[in-house]
C-alpha cells in the first residue's frame, strides 16, 4: 500500500497571496495598454494548491530520478496546438511523478486547469499567453515561480524561489535604481528588447550557460574601444585569443528579419556554449562588448595605479534584501575578491562570476555613488 502525504507545505501558503498579487497586477497593467494573447491569473488558492503538489512531487523519484517538471496554468484554448489527453487527471504528487519522464525536455509544460472539484492536468503545451503562470520544479525541494516576458526572448521572467524552508520573492523596484546594469532590468522584465540578437538578451544567455555547468567562473566583459583592462591582468597571459574568436559576435550582428527563431535558439547555444564551457578553465574568460572572445585562463592582478578595493554595496533583488556594504571577501571566495577588484579598477568593464553552488553575482561599478556593486542575481536565473 502506497503512503500519501497529505502535510501542507507551509512555505507555498506564505507566499501564495504575493504571487497572486504579482500576476493580477501585471495582467491588468497589460490589459490597460492594450496588450494582446494574455493569460488568465491563477487565485491565490490555486497558487498555494500547486506550489503544494509540485513540493511534494519533487521529493519523490520516478525509476530512480528525480522530477523535472514545468507546470502552466491555463486552458486549452489559451494556447495554440495543445496536446490534450483523452481524460483529465486530478492533479496531485504521484500523477506528476508518473508523467515527469515524458516531459522533461526544456519548454514543454504540464497544462493544469480547475473544475467545481479542484485542480487537474488536461496535457501538454510548449506555447504559453503572454504573464502565463509558470512552475517549475528544478530539483528536489527547489520550486521556481516564473511567466513568460511579453518582450524579450529565451529566459523567462522568476517571480518566487522556493527552496525547502527558504522563500525568496523578487523585488521589481530594485530595477528602477539608475545604478542597475542592463542585464539585472532585463531579467526583472524592465526594459527588455524582443530582439532575439540584442546584446543584454545573449548576454543573459551567457550567464544562464555559465551557472549551468556547476564548475564555476568569471567571465570579464571590457570595453571594445580600450585596452586599457590589460593593466588589470597578469602579463603574459596563458591563453590568449588572437584573433579575437566572434562567434557569438557574429550571430548578434545577423539580420533577424532573414533568421528564423528556431535557427537562432540551435545557433545561440552552441557559440554560447562554446564560450562559457572556457569560464571552467581556471582563470577568467574576458569578451569585450562586441561579444568577441579576447582570451580566457587569465589571471586577475590589481593595477599598478590603483588601490586594494575595500568594501563593495552587495544587493539581492528580492523583498526584503536591504543593500548592505561588505568587503567583498564576504560575498565569496577568490573569484568574487578579483572580480571585485578588477572592475574597481576598470569601471568601464562588467564582470560575472559563478560559484559551484549556484550563486551568480554581476560586479559593475556605480558612477552615482563611485564604488563597486555585486548583484546577486542566482534567483532570476534559475
Amino acid at each position: 500500500m502506497e503512503w500519501t502525504n497529505t502535510a501542507a507545505y507551509p512555505a507555498a501558503q506564505i507566499v501564495a497571496g504575493d504571487i497572486n498579487t504579482h500576476f493580477t497586477r501585471h495582467l491588468v497593467q497589460a490589459r490597460e495598454e492594450g496588450e494582446t494573447e494574455l493569460a488568465t491569473a491563477p487565485t491565490e488558492a490555486h497558487v498555494q494548491s500547486m506550489i503544494d503538489v509540485a513540493f511534494w512531487a519533487s521529493l519523490r523519484r520516478e525509476e530512480g530520478m528525480p522530477p523535472r517538471i514545468s507546470l502552466a496554468y491555463l486552458q486549452p484554448s489559451e494556447t495554440s496546438k495543445p496536446l490534450l489527453f483523452g481524460h483529465r487527471i486530478p492533479l496531485s504528487p504521484k500523477a506528476l511523478t508518473k508523467l515527469a519522464p515524458g516531459v522533461d525536455r526544456p519548454g514543454v509544460h504540464i497544462g493544469i486547469w480547475h473544475d467545481r472539484e479542484g485542480l487537474y492536468i488536461w496535457g501538454t503545451t510548449i506555447k504559453l499567453p503572454n504573464y502565463c503562470f509558470v512552475l517549475d520544479v528544478s530539483e528536489p525541494g527547489l520550486l521556481v515561480v516564473k511567466h513568460r516576458r511579453p518582450a524579450g526572448l529565451g529566459k523567462f521572467t522568476n517571480v518566487a524561489m522556493l527552496q525547502g524552508d527558504q522563500v525568496k520573492v523578487v523585488d521589481e523596484s530594485c530595477g528602477r535604481s539608475c545604478d542597475c546594469p542592463p542585464i539585472l532590468t532585463t531579467l526583472l522584465g524592465m526594459n527588455a528588447s524582443p530582439v532575439w540578437n540584442h546584446p543584454v538578451n545573449v548576454l543573459i544567455q551567457i550567464a544562464v550557460s555559465m551557472r549551468a555547468h556547476k564548475r564555476g567562473g568569471i567571465l570579464l566583459v571590457v570595453p571594445a574601444d580600450s585596452d586599457a583592462w590589460r593593466e588589470s591582468i597578469i602579463q603574459p597571459m596563458q591563453y590568449p585569443v588572437s584573433p579575437a574568436f566572434s562567434g557569438v559576435a557574429d550571430l548578434i550582428r545577423k539580420d533577424g528579419n532573414i533568421v528564423s527563431e528556431i535557427y537562432w535558439q540551435n545557433a545561440l547555444r552552441r557559440e554560447v556554449d562554446n564560450i562559457t564551457g572556457l569560464t571552467a578553465v581556471d582563470g577568467a574568460t574576458i569578451i569585450n562588448d562586441r561579444h568577441e572572445l579576447l582570451a580566457f585562463g587569465a589571471k586577475i592582478t590589481r593595477s599598478f595605479s590603483g588601490s586594494s578595493v575595500e568594501q563593495v554595496l552587495f544587493t539581492e533583488p528580492v523583498v526584503g534584501g536591504d543593500p548592505a556594504m561588505l568587503h567583498p571577501s564576504r560575498i565569496g571566495g577568490t573569484r568574487h575578491l578579483s572580480a571585485a577588484q578588477f572592475v574597481y579598477d576598470q569601471p568601464g568593464a562588467l564582470a560575472l562570476v559563478a560559484s559551484q553552488d549556484g550563486y551568480f553575482t554581476v560586479f559593475s561599478w556605480s558612477p552615482q555613488r563611485k564604488l563597486v556593486m555585486a548583484h546577486r542575481i542566482d534567483i532570476l536565473l534559475i
